[in-house]
Parts: C-alpha cells; structure tokens; sequence
C-alpha cells in the first residue's frame, strides 16, 4: 500500500513514518513517499527516517520527490501536511495580526484567515490533481486550518477528504487520565464543534457519563492542563471541558497581551529553530535522529507557553509532550484499509449531524469509520453560546473560501471584519492591506 506525505520535508514526518514502523498487520503501508518544494529539507527528513528504520525488518521504503504528479500516481492514501509560506509567512501572520492589537495564531482570528487564503487555492489545486491522478486515493488532511482546508478539498473529493487533530485526541485522553479512566480507549468522548473550537460535553465509561464527577470537583479540575488554562470556575459554569483553543477567544485580551510582551511569537520561534535543525542535518555526519529527537522535545515542551504563562498554568505535563495526530492517521487509515471499525474524532462535512450547519459544512465531531470511510455520529444540539460561536466562525470560513475561489478583496475584507476576534472594519481592511504586502501568495485578491 502507498502512503504519500505532501509536505513530506516537514519536521513532524518522522512521527507519521515512526508509527508506522510499528504497524505489521496484512495490509500495511509497505511504500512512502515524501514529496515536499524543498530538496534539501527532504534530504534531512529522508535521513531522519533511514535512522527510524534501521534494524527494523520490513520497513515501509521511503522515496522522495519535487514532483506532486509523480508522488500522487498510485497513492492510496494521501496525507496532507503542507504549510504555504512556510515558517516565515506564519511569523509574518502573527506580526502583522499584532501590530493591529489582534489575534495572529495560524488557525485562529486574523492569523487563520491570512493562512487559509494563502492555502486553499493550493490545496484546491491538489484536491483537483488527486482527483484526476489517484481517484480511489482517500486523501487524509492535517493541513492547517484544518477544518477550513478540508470544506476547501471536500467540494472536489466529497467525502474522500478527511481531516484530522490532535487535539481532540489529548484533550480527552487528559479527562480520562484524571478521572482514573484505565483504559482511554475504552471511554466514549462526546465532543462537537468545528477544528480548534469544540468542547467535551461527556465522557462515557461502561455507559455513565463521568464528566459530571470532573466538573464538581475543584481539585481534579486544575489538575490538568485545561483546567489550569481555564480556570476550575469557568469550566463548571460552562459545564464543559473547551478545547484549549478556545482560549484565545475566552481571554483574548490576556493573550494578545501576552503575544505582544513575548520576545518571539511562536511562528519566529519554530522558525528559527527548524532552520537551525535544517543547518545542523546539512552535515553529513550529524546523528540525524539525535538531532530531530531533541529539537521536537523542546518544541513541545514550548507549545502554547504564553497562554499557559497568562493563566499560571506552569509547564506542561510530561504525559502531554507525546504527539498524537499520527496516531489519528494510522488508526484512520487502518480502519478504511483493513475495514476495522473503529471511532475517531475527525473533521467530516456535517450531513445533518449539527441542524445549525448545513449539509456540506465540515465539522469536527465523534465517526464510525470503516472500509466507506468516515461518517458523523450523531450529537446533541450545542448550547446556544456554543452554537452561535460556531456559526459565527463557519461564517467566516465560508467567506474565506469565497475570496479564494473569486479573488475579491472585498470579500477577504468581510472574512476578517466578521470574525469574532477581530472588532473593526477598518482594522480588517488594515489587515487585508498588511498581510498582501508581506505575501506573494495573496497576490490574486484585486
């Protein structure tokens, strides 16, 4: 079976190609391969997996290509990690987001809307390529912002596009953690909303929902890392465990603030230190593995620091350094490959599991998944608060998508003075202005 990685030079490749070194089930990805614009961050990464693989018998083969044709014929799966702009443009995102005191994270505010129209029309572009190359290709997106880029290919691979988060993923494993669930994978997670902006409503053992246990005790509450971000009382008033995204728009002030006092935003920060990493694999003798393996540690340790510096939350756990969205991906692509059922959260379109959305609307909810792919659970309806946030932001995306597709300006002015985090007309048209005099990829809105 043939995986093929877009963005295939990308630093957390390694975590995809080292799950599947532990996968030797029939049916198994026996062929990688890495496509990235980058010959020489491929030559890094390719070696990073060679040193995975050593010693490991029937390890998937690994080639590399500049060649997206070449690297989508044949695939039966395509995994989608691809950042348009690389580091640079999201460091830029969040500059230039901050000079006008809002938000420039790259999923979220004025920074995600920037990142998705320099994305969609690329992704548009593979969708149409994957669809033409490689039809019976099931194509799996972690691409950010994920939800909004996987709307963008689900309207050329309809359901054969399926996003994918971590977040979900460690958010409940947290839960179930502290609430002395043995067995996580044993508990069901009731979790709705869209990517980046969805909340954990229940979590389900042998039938009783437990979460009510969590959110009556203080104590287990700032336990874990989103009860620390959020605070004890608000988790109880909401009567749900947010995603830890949602707290940008929970305390956005508190964040932007922190942002704007931070010696580097985090975009600068992975900048720089991936283009040390990709310094240090430029020689040859470097221990390619050792290298990736301390700087990923550090990134990890430093995510989300300034929001967990706003609320005191100290630094992360240790059980919480461990990636998790490879783990997402080989479980989906078991269960489609394999047919063994199984239940992810992943980012589908909607269908008519949330009445509030329309049918094609991709959202980020509970899925069966087995060999027809992935199909929503049905939810209970969202609480208004919750509802009308999500409204709001699939709003947003959908004039997102529109600007892409048209090349309006006016209407990327209207995506970002409509988002919530972003109170100003003037201010968007600002941001508009700033964001296509610092990227080449905006070049299409007149």
């Amino acid at each position: 079976m043939k995986l093929t990685i877009l963005g295939g030079g990308g630093f957390r490749v390694p975590l995809v190609y080292g799950a599947l070194l532990q996968d030797h089930a029939e049916g198994r990805v026996t062929h990688v391969v890495l496509h990235d614009l980058d010959a020489g961050r491929l030559s890094a990464v390719t070696r990073v997996l060679a040193e995975q693989a050593a010693g490991v018998p029937d390890a998937p083969e690994v080639s590399a290509t500049t060649d997206l044709d070449d690297a989508l014929r044949g695939a039966d799966f395509v995994f989608s990690a691809i950042r348009v702009g690389g580091l640079e443009g999201r460091a830029n995102d969040e500059r230039v987001a901050l000079a006008e005191g809002v938000l420039g994270q790259e999923t979220v505010g004025a920074g995600g809307i920037a990142y998705g129209l320099r994305t969609v029309p690329v992704a548009v572009d593979i969708a149409r390529r994957v669809a033409r190359l490689a039809p019976d290709a099931w194509v799996i997106n972690f691409t950010n912002p994920a939800g909004l880029v996987t709307e963008a290919m689900s309207r050329h691979l309809g359901d054969r596009v399926i996003g994918i988060c971590d977040s979900p993923v460690g958010l409940g494993r947290r839960i179930a953690r502290v609430l002395g669930v043995e067995n996580p994978a044993e508990a069901w997670i009731d979790y709705v909303g869209l990517n980046h902006l969805g909340w954990v409503r229940g979590l389900r053992v042998a039938g009783r929902d437990e979460l009510p246990r969590l959110l009556a005790d203080p104590d287990l509450l700032g336990s874990f890392e989103e009860g620390k971000l959020f605070g004890a009382d608000w988790l109880s008033s909401l009567g749900a465990i947010p995603n830890e995204y949602l707290h940008y728009y929970y305390f956005n002030r508190e964040a932007v603030r922190a942002y704007q006092q931070a010696e580097k935003t985090r975009g600068a920060f992975l900048h720089d230190q991936q283009a040390r990493f990709y310094a240090e694999m430029a020689n040859p003798h470097a221990p390619a593995l050792t290298v990736w393996d301390r700087t990923r540690a550090e990134r990890e340790a430093t995510y989300m620091a300034e929001n967990r510096e706003t609320a005191g939350a100290g630094e992360r756990d240790e059980d919480d350094l461990s990636g998790g969205y490879e783990k997402v991906a080989l479980a989906l692509m078991r269960a489609i490959a394999r047919d063994e059922r199984t239940t992810l959260i992943l980012n589908v379109r909607n269908q008519r599991t949330l009445s509030v959305l329309d049918t094609d609307a991709v959202i980020e909810v509970p899925c069966l998944v087995d060999a027809n792919g992935a199909h929503p659970v049905t939810v209970d309806p969202l609480p208004d608060h919750a509802s009308g946030l999500v409204c709001a932001v699939k709003a947003v995306e959908r004039e997102v998508l529109a600007a892409a597709d048209s090349g309006s300006r006016a209407t990327a002015v209207k995506a970002f003075a409509l988002h919530p985090l972003v109170d100003s007309v003037n201010v968007a048209r600002r941001l508009v202005e700033g964001y296509t005099e610092v990227h080449p990829g905006l070049a299409y809105l007149r």
